[in-house]
């Protein structure tokens, strides 16, 4: 037996390659002959040198980012129904949408308006052509016409359309003049009918209110359709749809504020006093006046019914779409981007990057578990980077994180595709596994020696 010992300690010392065993650990070195490698140690500087190699991170399919809501047309599947408008008579703040302020305009003389000449006596030759009036009215009606023009017996057609009262004058006393008849008159607007504003909802009296020499507020318009007559005003709103835009008017801010009332319509304006509980009356109102609302309230169950079911048509196809793309990965089919994990940790294994996003040292590190510093050695982390291609150099970033705050570095380190994380062992470690492997192999040896 002691002989025995003596042969295993005098292999020990010789070395345990000498008696024909060897343990060989990995570690970072330079290869004489072979691809250089140089070792870097981490800090701020080269940590942004490395990062700006250029990458771009692979992505996911657009398949991951559609909502069944708003996906492109599917085969299959027909386009989305439009929107529905479902009523909500839940107390909600009311939106002020303010209608904009427009300066006053002088009136012009529309299609439809009736024109009142005045002449000058019941003799003048203006009422013996028209032989419409009785001699003691000396005034005559003329409606402007299609055209624009209003229509004089025995003088051309004046046109009008378009022109304030004074240019209207204007015009008229050249007609005169040029016919050699008597220019002395005056000229007025009688009936108001080319230009009208549309009130209705919840006012006493639903009506079109004409446009007249006179500026038109949203306070008159109100008022000539009878005035409100509403159930809760903290519900209600004043809507102006004009070109195409419209804007609300909470009924009480509309009592609170003079420049409220005061806003001046233009021709074409729509005014609906709406409350939350009478939507159905403002849609009807809406589609018969303005054409704007398509969808009835008869029809807002089936079109919820094919919005439902659209829905779920695009969204089983979304869900195929992304279980075929995650089956192709599993099986290895798609492209993908990876670094390796080797040497003291706890999973020596191949770590795919993540879509969309950079992936740094720390997240392939502690993402796989980390490494059992009982055995690796936290002073020896490296990343290993080719960084020529035509010479095969190899940059090893060196990462002493025997200091905690040091693995701050590691959270910026960005990985790029191939890059090697190697931990090296303990070197207690090294020893004590050459150790368990010589062991048997020196006292084979030893007893062969004492037979």
């Amino acid at each position: 037996m002691n002989i025995l010992k003596g042969i295993a300690f005098s292999c020990l010392v010789a070395g345990v390659s000498g008696c024909g065993v060897s343990y060989n650990s990995p570690s970072i070195k330079d290869r004489t002959g072979e691809m250089p490698v140089s070792v870097v140690e981490m800090n701020a500087q080269t940590v942004a040198s490395a990062n700006s190699t250029a990458y771009t991170p692979k992505s996911l399919p657009a398949v991951f980012y559609a909502a069944a809501s708003n996906a492109s047309s599917t085969p299959g599947a027909g386009a989305l129904p439009a929107q529905p408008f479902l009523p909500s008579e839940n107390r909600e703040e009311l939106e002020f949408r303010p209608l904009p302020e427009t300066p006053p305009t002088p009136y012009r003389i529309g299609v439809g308006d009736v024109l009142l000449l005045a002449t000058k006596s019941p003799s003048s030759t203006v009422e013996q052509l028209s032989g419409l009036l009785a001699s003691q009215n000396q005034r005559q009606g003329y409606t402007v016409r299609d055209g624009g023009t209003i229509a004089i017996p025995n003088i051309e057609a004046i046109s009008v359309a378009g022109l304030t009262l004074q240019e209207a004058e204007d015009v008229v006393f050249q007609a005169l003049v040029r016919n050699q008849l008597d220019p002395t008159f005056s000229l007025e607007v009688a009936e108001f009918n080319s230009q009208r504003v549309a009130i209705g909802g919840a006012v006493k009296s639903e009506t079109l209110v004409p446009i007249t020499l006179n500026r038109l507020t949203l306070s008159d318009a109100l008022t000539a359709a009878g005035g409100l007559t509403l159930r809760d005003e903290d519900f209600a709103s004043i809507r102006i749809f004009r070109e195409g835009t419209l804007y609300q008017i909470p009924v009480k801010m509309f009592r609170a504020r003079a420049d409220l009332q005061n806003r001046i319509l233009q021709n074409g304006d729509a005014v609906f006093v709406d409350t939350s509980y009478d939507l159905d009356r403002a849609l009807t109102y809406y589609k018969a006046q303005l054409d704007v609302i398509a969808l009835r309230s008869s029809t807002r169950s089936s079109a919820l019914q094919a919005l439902s079911t659209e829905i779920g048509i695009r969204r089983s196809a979304l869900d195929e779409q992304r279980r075929i793309f995650e089956l192709r990965q599993k099986l290895g089919s798609e492209d993908r981007d990876f670094v390796y994990l080797t040497g003291e940790v706890n999973d020596q294994s191949r770590v795919p990057l993540p879509y969309d996003r950079q992936s740094n040292l720390a997240d392939v590190l502690y993402g796989q578990g980390g490494f059992d510093t009982t055995t690796g050695d936290p002073s020896e982390i490296y990343v290993l980077r080719e960084t020529d291609s035509v010479s095969g150099a190899v940059t090893a970033y060196h990462l002493d994180a025997r200091n905690a705050a040091d693995v701050v570095l590691a959270t910026k380190f960005e990985m790029r595709p191939n890059d090697v994380v190697f931990v090296e062992e303990q070197p207690i470690t090294k020893w004590s596994r050459a150790l368990q492997q010589a062991f048997p192999s020196l006292l084979r040896a030893a007893e062969r020696s004492a037979m």
